[in-house]
Parts: structure tokens; sequence; C-alpha cells
């Protein structure tokens, strides 16, 4: 019999040998490709935070945008501000994750604006007031309060309640997410939250005055921000450091301070993007956006500032 011909089987063999190895080689080629666009800086990593639950050991992770990791901040220095517990601002994160995925939306269904979607024809107030995160988070907490017990009602019936939304069922989904955040905000799991610069350089000049103004009115009059003691002669860094006292009382956080402590050096690192922030200490931990994509490091500050127990936001100059 003669050898079959290579036209029926060799070819077919080869052109597959060929073909393996061409997807291998450009496999590769694709991972090299990725490891130098990382490795080499080829592509900067983009802004953004995260929260991970348990250091992230368990894998549960949060991502979020800087825009988004502001306003979820916003939203929990309000609660803090009106003494709520950690459920009440559960909720209304669920809420917000929602109706705006925790964004300030200039547009909706009909009038709808906000955070939390809110309406100025049903009396949310107006549109500039709801554009306004402080605004139109008390406005929600203001209709969560008015239902007695809420905080045994599944959080969808909650929402539900204060919302009057045609998709009821809508905020259960996003329960879990809006816990670990909440966790994070309140101070409960000390370096959950962390962003990342884009460029991971310098950023931009920030405004020491205006880091004490927000503070203030996220936060309360509860919270007394000051320049950092010795900003007169301390050196430029001191004359653009707020020094916030994390030994206050009210919302979730302890009397003792390192909740309160990290509520608020979260929410310093939260809103580094939109207020300029080069670097965060509390206790000893920091974060500094110059290597921001390290998160919470060991900090570089003195003993004695370590010692009194304040929380430190230094603004780029």
């Amino acid at each position: 019999m003669p050898n079959p011909s290579p036209t029926s089987q060799q070819r077919p063999r080869r052109r597959g040998r060929r073909l393996r190895f061409a997807v291998a080689g450009l496999t590769l080629l694709g991972l090299a490709g990725y490891g130098v666009y990382y490795v080499t800086g080829g592509g900067a990593q983009q802004a953004g935070c995260t929260v991970a639950a348990g250091g992230g050991s368990d894998g549960t992770v949060l991502r979020l945008e800087p825009q988004q990791a502001a306003n979820a901040s916003t939203i929990a220095a309000v609660a803090t501000s009106r003494s709520l517990p950690e459920r009440a601002l559960t909720i209304a994160l669920a809420t917000s994750m929602q109706e705006s995925t925790l964004r300030n939306l200039d547009h909706g269904d009909r009038d709808s604006l906000g955070l939390f979607q809110q309406r100025p024809s049903q009396g949310w107030g107006t549109p500039a007031q709801i554009m306004d995160p402080v605004h139109s988070t008390n406005e929600f907490f203001d209709g969560l309060l008015k239902i007695d017990g809420y905080a045994t009602l599944p959080l969808t019936e909650a929402a539900q309640r204060v919302q009057r939304s045609g998709f009821p069922e809508a905020y259960a989904k996003h329960e879990a997410d809006a816990t670990l955040l909440a966790a994070a905000l309140t101070g409960r799991q000390p370096g959950a939250l962390t962003c990342t610069r884009g460029d991971g350089g310098p950023v931009t000049t920030g405004d020491p005055a205006q880091v004490r103004k927000q503070l203030a009115r996220e936060f309360g009059p509860q919270v007394v921000p000051r320049p950092a003691e010795g900003a007169a002669g301390g050196g430029t860094a001191r004359a653009r450091t707020v020094q916030v006292p994390s030994t206050l009382t009210g919302g979730a956080a302890d009397r003792n301070g390192k909740r309160r402590g990290w509520e608020l050096a979260q929410w310093a690192v939260a809103h580094s993007d939109d207020l300029k922030v080069e670097k965060v200490s509390f206790q000893d931990k920091q974060w500094r956006a110059a290597d921001s994509g390290k998160g919470w490091q060991k900090s570089d500050t003195s003993a004695a500032e370590t010692a009194d127990g304040d929380v430190r936001i230094t603004v780029a100059q």
C-alpha cells in the first residue's frame, strides 16, 4: 500500500503544530508586554481607592473611584456629626450606591439629582441644595430617622421607606459592599481604606484652610481642627499640616479616640484627591501620596507626635 499522501495527513498536523506554536508565542509576548507595562511604568497606575476586609486576606476588596470614596466619606462624616449608629450609615451608603453609584449626579429620572437622586419637586430642597452632599445626606437621614425601628428593618425596606423607589428590591444587592465600606469609614476596620494617586508622584498645591473648613462642615462643631503645633516656626511641613484631636465622642466612635482617629484619617485619604493631601498620619501609621501604592505604612513622625494621638493631615505645597 502506498504511503499516505502528505496532503491528507502530514500537512494538517504541521498546520496544527504551527498554529499552536503561534498562539503560544503570542501569549508569551502578551504576558511579557503586560509585565513591562506595569514594571517599567509604561502605563501609570490609575487613581483609585480600595476597601479590603481583614486586610484583604479573605479576598474581599471593594474598588472605588476617588470621587466615590470622597462622597462615601462625606456621608459617613455627616452620620457621625449626628451621632448615628453604623447601621444608619450602611443603609445610606447602600442607597447611594443604587441611586447614583456614589456619584453626585447633576441629572437623573425626571428632576432627580445628587447622591440620593432626590427631587426638588418632592420637597428635598432646591437643585443647588440637593447637589450639596452634606445637605442631601442630612435630608436622607432626616427621612430615615422618621421610621420607627429602622435599624432592625431589612435594609431594602428601610431604604425604600425613605426613597419611594420604583425598584424597591434593588438596594439589597449593595448591602455587603455598604457594610464593608461603613466598617472602614467609621474606623471599625483600621486602615481598611486606602487610595492610590494616578501617577504616584507629587500633587498640586493644597490649602490647609480648606481642609479645616471641610472637616468642620462635614463632621460638625465637635471636630476642632487647627494648624499643627509649632506651625509658625516649625518649617513648611508644619505650616501645611492640619492637626485634628481624635479624643472626641459621638457617632459610632469609641471614647478612647482610636476608632475616631481612624475615621478621621481615612476620611482624609478618601478626600486626598480633591483636597490635594500629601500625607496623613495617625498613631504609628501613615499614608503618603508619593508612594500611595503601598497603602498605610509605618509612620516616620516623631515619638512626640505619635504619642499625642492626633490625626495630622498635610497638604501638598
